[in-house]
Protein backbone atom coordinates (compact mmCIF):
# COMPACT_ATOMS: atom_id res chain seq x y z
CA UNK A 1 0.00 0.00 0.00
CA UNK A 2 1.58 2.88 -1.28
CA UNK A 3 1.50 6.66 0.43
CA UNK A 4 -2.13 8.80 -0.37
CA UNK A 5 -4.17 5.51 -0.46
CA UNK A 6 -4.42 4.91 3.34
CA UNK A 7 -7.77 6.23 4.69
CA UNK A 8 -6.95 6.92 8.20
CA UNK A 9 -9.63 9.64 8.95
CA UNK A 10 -11.20 7.57 11.13
CA UNK A 11 -8.52 7.50 13.29
CA UNK A 12 -8.03 11.50 14.55
CA UNK A 13 -5.09 12.49 16.96
CA UNK A 14 -7.25 14.31 19.83
CA UNK A 15 -5.52 17.09 22.19
CA UNK A 16 -6.81 19.34 24.48
CA UNK A 17 -4.28 22.48 23.53
CA UNK A 18 -5.06 25.15 21.10
CA UNK A 19 -1.48 25.22 20.35
CA UNK A 20 -1.02 21.72 18.66
CA UNK A 21 -4.47 21.84 17.08
CA UNK A 22 -2.65 24.99 14.96
CA UNK A 23 0.20 22.94 14.57
CA UNK A 24 -2.03 20.29 12.95
CA UNK A 25 -3.72 22.46 10.91
CA UNK A 26 -0.46 23.47 9.64
CA UNK A 27 0.86 20.25 8.78
CA UNK A 28 -2.55 19.09 7.35
CA UNK A 29 -2.87 22.03 4.71
CA UNK A 30 0.83 22.87 4.67
CA UNK A 31 0.60 26.61 5.15
CA UNK A 32 2.04 28.90 8.35
CA UNK A 33 -1.37 30.78 8.25
CA UNK A 34 -4.33 29.19 8.93
CA UNK A 35 -7.48 31.87 8.03
CA UNK A 36 -9.74 33.10 10.68
CA UNK A 37 -6.89 32.02 13.23
CA UNK A 38 -4.54 34.92 14.53
CA UNK A 39 -1.19 33.79 15.95
CA UNK A 40 0.66 35.37 18.43
CA UNK A 41 3.77 34.84 20.35
CA UNK A 42 6.20 36.30 22.38
CA UNK A 43 9.34 34.33 25.19
CA UNK A 44 10.02 35.57 28.28
CA UNK A 45 12.99 34.39 30.74
CA UNK A 46 13.02 30.15 30.33
CA UNK A 47 9.22 30.08 28.81
CA UNK A 48 7.15 31.21 25.89
CA UNK A 49 3.60 32.36 25.81
CA UNK A 50 1.69 31.72 22.36
CA UNK A 51 -2.05 33.58 22.05
CA UNK A 52 -4.10 31.67 19.15
CA UNK A 53 -7.37 33.94 18.84
CA UNK A 54 -9.58 31.59 16.81
CA UNK A 55 -12.20 34.66 14.94
CA UNK A 56 -14.51 32.95 13.42
CA UNK A 57 -16.30 29.51 12.50
CA UNK A 58 -13.63 29.05 9.36
CA UNK A 59 -10.97 29.10 11.94
CA UNK A 60 -13.00 27.03 14.44
CA UNK A 61 -13.53 24.38 11.48
CA UNK A 62 -9.59 24.59 10.90
CA UNK A 63 -8.29 23.88 13.88
CA UNK A 64 -11.12 22.29 15.44
CA UNK A 65 -11.67 24.42 18.86
CA UNK A 66 -14.34 27.19 19.45
CA UNK A 67 -14.20 30.66 18.79
CA UNK A 68 -12.51 32.31 21.47
CA UNK A 69 -8.85 33.11 22.69
CA UNK A 70 -6.14 30.35 23.78
CA UNK A 71 -3.39 31.28 25.54
CA UNK A 72 -0.45 28.45 26.01
CA UNK A 73 2.35 29.14 28.55
CA UNK A 74 4.98 26.82 27.55
CA UNK A 75 7.87 26.09 30.10
CA UNK A 76 10.48 22.84 29.51
CA UNK A 77 12.33 23.54 33.20
CA UNK A 78 9.06 23.20 34.74
CA UNK A 79 9.92 19.24 35.44
CA UNK A 80 13.13 20.59 37.09
CA UNK A 81 11.57 21.29 40.48
CA UNK A 82 13.10 24.94 40.83
CA UNK A 83 11.56 27.01 43.62
CA UNK A 84 13.18 30.18 41.92
CA UNK A 85 11.62 29.52 38.28
CA UNK A 86 8.80 28.22 40.18
CA UNK A 87 8.12 31.76 41.45
CA UNK A 88 8.78 33.31 38.48
CA UNK A 89 6.43 31.05 36.63
CA UNK A 90 3.35 32.52 39.64
CA UNK A 91 4.44 36.09 38.63
CA UNK A 92 4.18 35.49 34.52
CA UNK A 93 0.74 33.37 35.17
CA UNK A 94 -0.79 35.88 37.66
CA UNK A 95 -0.03 38.31 34.55
CA UNK A 96 -1.33 36.54 31.85
CA UNK A 97 -4.51 36.08 33.91
CA UNK A 98 -5.01 39.99 34.66
CA UNK A 99 -4.65 40.93 30.79
CA UNK A 100 -6.34 37.77 30.06
CA UNK A 101 -9.35 38.98 32.13
CA UNK A 102 -9.16 42.77 31.14
CA UNK A 103 -9.33 41.43 27.73
CA UNK A 104 -12.58 39.69 28.25
CA UNK A 105 -14.55 42.45 29.91
CA UNK A 106 -14.42 40.95 33.23
CA UNK A 107 -14.48 44.10 36.11
CA UNK A 108 -11.85 43.81 38.81
CA UNK A 109 -14.71 43.46 41.83
CA UNK A 110 -16.21 40.61 39.84
CA UNK A 111 -17.31 37.76 42.28
CA UNK A 112 -15.66 34.65 41.68
CA UNK A 113 -16.16 30.57 41.59
CA UNK A 114 -13.46 28.50 41.07
CA UNK A 115 -14.41 24.89 39.91
CA UNK A 116 -11.55 22.26 40.66
CA UNK A 117 -12.25 19.56 38.16
CA UNK A 118 -11.17 15.89 38.23
CA UNK A 119 -11.39 12.52 40.25
CA UNK A 120 -9.00 13.28 43.36
CA UNK A 121 -8.49 9.37 43.69
CA UNK A 122 -6.45 9.65 40.61
CA UNK A 123 -3.41 11.59 40.52
CA UNK A 124 -3.13 12.77 36.93
CA UNK A 125 -6.65 13.69 36.97
CA UNK A 126 -6.71 15.16 40.48
CA UNK A 127 -5.34 18.79 39.37
CA UNK A 128 -8.52 20.47 40.01
CA UNK A 129 -8.83 19.69 43.44
CA UNK A 130 -5.30 20.18 44.20
CA UNK A 131 -6.36 23.70 43.46
CA UNK A 132 -8.51 24.12 45.31
CA UNK A 133 -7.50 23.42 48.31
CA UNK A 134 -5.08 25.57 47.66
CA UNK A 135 -6.84 29.01 46.46
CA UNK A 136 -7.74 31.79 48.84
CA UNK A 137 -11.88 31.59 49.32
CA UNK A 138 -13.47 34.46 50.83
CA UNK A 139 -17.30 34.94 50.03
CA UNK A 140 -18.07 33.59 53.53
CA UNK A 141 -16.18 36.44 54.86
CA UNK A 142 -18.03 38.96 52.95
CA UNK A 143 -21.33 36.98 53.72
CA UNK A 144 -20.50 37.05 57.53
CA UNK A 145 -18.59 39.80 58.40
CA UNK A 146 -17.81 42.41 55.15
CA UNK A 147 -17.20 45.37 57.26
CA UNK A 148 -13.99 43.50 58.37
CA UNK A 149 -12.83 42.27 54.71
CA UNK A 150 -9.49 44.37 53.75
CA UNK A 151 -9.64 46.11 50.66
CA UNK A 152 -8.13 44.35 47.52
CA UNK A 153 -9.77 41.42 48.05
CA UNK A 154 -12.50 39.84 45.64
CA UNK A 155 -15.39 37.44 46.49
CA UNK A 156 -14.12 34.27 45.33
CA UNK A 157 -15.63 30.72 46.52
CA UNK A 158 -14.44 27.00 44.98
CA UNK A 159 -15.40 23.88 44.82
CA UNK A 160 -14.19 20.22 43.72
CA UNK A 161 -17.50 18.51 42.45
CA UNK A 162 -15.85 15.17 41.15
CA UNK A 163 -16.73 13.10 38.51
CA UNK A 164 -19.88 11.27 36.83
CA UNK A 165 -18.42 7.74 37.98
CA UNK A 166 -18.21 8.46 42.18
CA UNK A 167 -20.79 10.86 42.20
CA UNK A 168 -23.19 9.61 39.78
CA UNK A 169 -24.07 13.24 38.65
CA UNK A 170 -23.13 15.14 35.53
CA UNK A 171 -20.21 17.59 36.50
CA UNK A 172 -21.90 20.36 34.56
CA UNK A 173 -25.52 19.89 35.91
CA UNK A 174 -23.63 20.44 39.65
CA UNK A 175 -21.69 23.39 38.31
CA UNK A 176 -24.64 24.48 36.79
CA UNK A 177 -27.01 24.55 39.98
CA UNK A 178 -24.13 26.01 42.06
CA UNK A 179 -24.19 29.11 39.75
CA UNK A 180 -27.92 29.49 39.83
CA UNK A 181 -27.31 29.28 44.20
CA UNK A 182 -24.98 31.62 44.68
CA UNK A 183 -25.15 33.91 41.32
CA UNK A 184 -20.99 34.39 40.55
CA UNK A 185 -20.12 36.87 37.84
CA UNK A 186 -17.78 34.30 36.33
CA UNK A 187 -16.61 31.07 36.47
CA UNK A 188 -12.74 29.62 36.64
CA UNK A 189 -12.45 25.81 35.77
CA UNK A 190 -9.19 24.05 36.58
CA UNK A 191 -8.62 20.91 34.86
CA UNK A 192 -5.91 18.48 33.58
CA UNK A 193 -5.69 18.42 29.78
CA UNK A 194 -4.31 15.58 27.03
CA UNK A 195 -0.55 16.61 25.04
CA UNK A 196 -0.13 15.15 21.68
CA UNK A 197 3.34 15.74 22.32
CA UNK A 198 5.74 14.46 24.73
CA UNK A 199 7.67 17.68 25.53
CA UNK A 200 4.15 19.51 26.65
CA UNK A 201 3.48 17.15 29.45
CA UNK A 202 4.10 18.60 32.51
CA UNK A 203 5.37 21.51 31.48
CA UNK A 204 2.60 23.38 29.76
CA UNK A 205 -0.11 25.89 31.25
CA UNK A 206 -3.13 26.73 29.20
CA UNK A 207 -5.74 29.93 29.27
CA UNK A 208 -9.02 29.82 27.54
CA UNK A 209 -11.89 31.85 27.42
CA UNK A 210 -14.03 28.70 25.79
CA UNK A 211 -14.94 27.32 29.08
CA UNK A 212 -13.81 23.38 29.22
CA UNK A 213 -15.41 20.12 28.12
CA UNK A 214 -14.60 17.44 30.81
CA UNK A 215 -13.08 14.30 29.31
CA UNK A 216 -12.43 15.72 25.70
CA UNK A 217 -9.25 14.88 25.38
CA UNK A 218 -9.09 11.19 25.92
CA UNK A 219 -12.32 10.38 24.07
CA UNK A 220 -15.17 11.23 26.81
CA UNK A 221 -18.03 13.19 25.66
CA UNK A 222 -19.41 15.17 29.03
CA UNK A 223 -21.59 18.52 29.28
CA UNK A 224 -19.58 21.29 28.79
CA UNK A 225 -18.37 23.81 31.24
CA UNK A 226 -18.85 27.39 29.33
CA UNK A 227 -20.60 30.36 28.97
CA UNK A 228 -23.59 28.73 26.69
CA UNK A 229 -24.24 26.58 29.63
CA UNK A 230 -23.95 28.99 32.32
CA UNK A 231 -24.71 32.09 31.16
CA UNK A 232 -21.80 33.81 32.74
CA UNK A 233 -17.92 34.10 31.12
CA UNK A 234 -16.28 30.66 32.07
CA UNK A 235 -12.38 30.86 31.86
CA UNK A 236 -10.33 27.27 31.47
CA UNK A 237 -7.11 26.79 32.87
CA UNK A 238 -5.46 23.59 32.39
CA UNK A 239 -2.08 21.65 32.22
CA UNK A 240 -1.76 18.44 29.97
CA UNK A 241 -0.73 15.38 32.60
CA UNK A 242 -1.39 12.45 29.94
CA UNK A 243 -0.62 11.80 26.46
CA UNK A 244 -2.07 8.61 24.96
CA UNK A 245 0.70 5.48 23.54
CA UNK A 246 0.08 6.75 19.99
CA UNK A 247 1.76 10.15 20.72
CA UNK A 248 4.57 8.15 22.34
CA UNK A 249 5.18 5.63 19.72
CA UNK A 250 5.14 8.52 16.88
CA UNK A 251 7.53 10.95 18.94
CA UNK A 252 10.00 7.73 19.43
CA UNK A 253 10.02 7.45 15.82
CA UNK A 254 10.53 11.01 15.04
CA UNK A 255 13.69 11.18 17.93
CA UNK A 256 14.66 7.97 15.88
CA UNK A 257 14.91 9.29 12.63
CA UNK A 258 16.74 12.68 14.31
CA UNK A 259 18.76 10.25 15.77
CA UNK A 260 19.90 8.78 12.77
CA UNK A 261 19.89 11.58 10.78
CA UNK A 262 22.15 13.15 12.85
CA UNK A 263 24.57 10.24 13.16
CA UNK A 264 24.58 10.26 9.43
CA UNK A 265 25.62 13.35 8.52
CA UNK A 266 28.47 13.00 11.23
CA UNK A 267 29.37 10.14 9.71
CA UNK A 268 30.14 12.11 6.35
CA UNK A 269 31.95 14.56 8.69
CA UNK A 270 35.49 14.60 8.60
CA UNK A 271 36.33 13.53 12.61
CA UNK A 272 38.57 16.71 13.18
CA UNK A 273 34.93 19.13 11.64
CA UNK A 274 32.74 17.16 13.92
CA UNK A 275 30.50 18.58 16.45
CA UNK A 276 29.75 16.88 19.43
CA UNK A 277 28.39 13.01 20.41
CA UNK A 278 24.65 12.80 20.50
CA UNK A 279 24.99 12.83 24.06
CA UNK A 280 28.47 12.37 25.75
CA UNK A 281 29.44 9.43 27.05
CA UNK A 282 29.87 10.70 30.89
CA UNK A 283 27.13 12.76 31.04
CA UNK A 284 23.96 11.24 33.25
CA UNK A 285 20.75 11.32 29.91
CA UNK A 286 18.61 12.96 32.84
CA UNK A 287 20.84 15.53 32.85
CA UNK A 288 21.34 16.44 29.44
CA UNK A 289 19.30 14.80 27.07
CA UNK A 290 20.19 15.65 23.46
CA UNK A 291 18.41 18.51 21.70
CA UNK A 292 17.23 17.34 18.17
CA UNK A 293 15.90 20.44 15.85
CA UNK A 294 14.62 19.54 12.08
CA UNK A 295 17.73 19.91 10.55
CA UNK A 296 18.92 16.62 12.16
CA UNK A 297 16.01 15.18 9.69
CA UNK A 298 17.67 12.69 6.98
CA UNK A 299 16.24 13.43 3.54
CA UNK A 300 13.26 11.47 2.28
CA UNK A 301 15.28 8.97 0.32
CA UNK A 302 17.16 7.98 2.96
CA UNK A 303 13.83 8.46 5.60
CA UNK A 304 12.19 5.78 3.47
CA UNK A 305 16.20 3.65 3.43
CA UNK A 306 15.33 3.54 7.04
CA UNK A 307 11.37 3.35 7.97
CA UNK A 308 10.31 2.35 4.39
CA UNK A 309 6.81 3.32 3.86
CA UNK A 310 6.36 4.86 7.28
CA UNK A 311 9.84 6.95 7.08
CA UNK A 312 7.50 8.98 3.92
CA UNK A 313 4.31 9.47 5.83
CA UNK A 314 3.78 13.22 7.50
CA UNK A 315 3.52 14.05 11.31
CA UNK A 316 -0.30 13.51 10.99
CA UNK A 317 -0.24 10.07 8.64
CA UNK A 318 1.90 8.32 10.96
CA UNK A 319 0.24 9.12 14.44
CA UNK A 320 -3.18 7.92 12.41
CA UNK A 321 -1.34 5.04 11.15
CA UNK A 322 -0.15 4.01 14.75
CA UNK A 323 -3.73 4.51 16.30
CA UNK A 324 -5.22 2.70 13.60
CA UNK A 325 -2.81 -0.29 14.35
CA UNK A 326 -3.16 -0.20 18.72
CA UNK A 327 -7.02 1.45 19.02
CA UNK A 328 -8.26 -2.10 17.69
CA UNK A 329 -6.07 -3.95 20.19
CA UNK A 330 -7.02 -1.66 22.98
CA UNK A 331 -3.04 -0.68 23.43
CA UNK A 332 -3.46 3.15 23.06
CA UNK A 333 -2.61 3.58 26.67
CA UNK A 334 -3.46 6.75 28.57
CA UNK A 335 0.21 7.56 30.32
CA UNK A 336 1.58 9.73 32.48
CA UNK A 337 5.19 10.37 33.80
CA UNK A 338 6.55 8.16 37.01
CA UNK A 339 7.03 11.88 39.04
CA UNK A 340 3.68 12.72 38.45
CA UNK A 341 2.74 12.60 42.92
CA UNK A 342 5.20 15.43 43.12
CA UNK A 343 4.75 17.51 40.16
CA UNK A 344 0.64 17.58 40.73
CA UNK A 345 1.51 19.26 44.11
CA UNK A 346 3.57 21.45 42.26
CA UNK A 347 2.07 22.75 39.72
CA UNK A 348 -1.29 23.02 41.90
CA UNK A 349 0.69 25.15 44.13
CA UNK A 350 1.80 27.45 41.30
CA UNK A 351 -2.10 27.60 39.82
CA UNK A 352 -3.30 28.36 43.27
CA UNK A 353 -0.84 31.36 43.55
CA UNK A 354 -1.15 32.51 40.08
CA UNK A 355 -4.96 32.82 40.69
CA UNK A 356 -4.64 34.33 44.00
CA UNK A 357 -2.76 37.02 42.67
CA UNK A 358 -5.08 37.32 39.85
CA UNK A 359 -7.55 37.51 42.01
CA UNK A 360 -6.96 39.83 44.92
CA UNK A 361 -4.78 43.03 44.21
CA UNK A 362 -4.08 42.44 48.13
CA UNK A 363 -2.01 39.84 46.93
CA UNK A 364 1.60 40.10 46.04
CA UNK A 365 4.75 38.43 45.26
CA UNK A 366 5.85 39.18 49.05
CA UNK A 367 2.84 37.38 50.49
CA UNK A 368 1.29 34.95 48.12
CA UNK A 369 3.10 31.85 49.27
CA UNK A 370 1.35 32.78 53.09
CA UNK A 371 -2.15 31.92 51.03
CA UNK A 372 -1.02 28.16 49.98
CA UNK A 373 -0.02 25.26 52.10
Amino acid sequence: MRKGTLDLSRYSVRTDLAIEAHQMAQERMGRSEIPGVKLETEDEEEMRITRVHVLNEEGAKAIGKIPGRYVTMEIPSLRKQDSELNHRVINALSKVLVRFMQDIGIPEEASCLIVGLGNWNVTPDSLGPTVVENVLVTRHLFELMPDQVEKGYRKVSALSPGVLGTTGIETGDVVLSIVKEIKPDFVVAVDALASRNLARVNTTIQIADTGIHPGSGIGNKRKAISQETLGIPALAIGVPTVVDAVSVASDTIDYLLKHLGRQLKESRTPPSARSRLLVDRYTPLYEKPPSFSEEDLPNMEERVTLMGMVGELNEEEKRSLIREVLQPMGYNLIVTPKEVDAFIEEIGNILANGLNRALHKAVNAKNVTSYTH
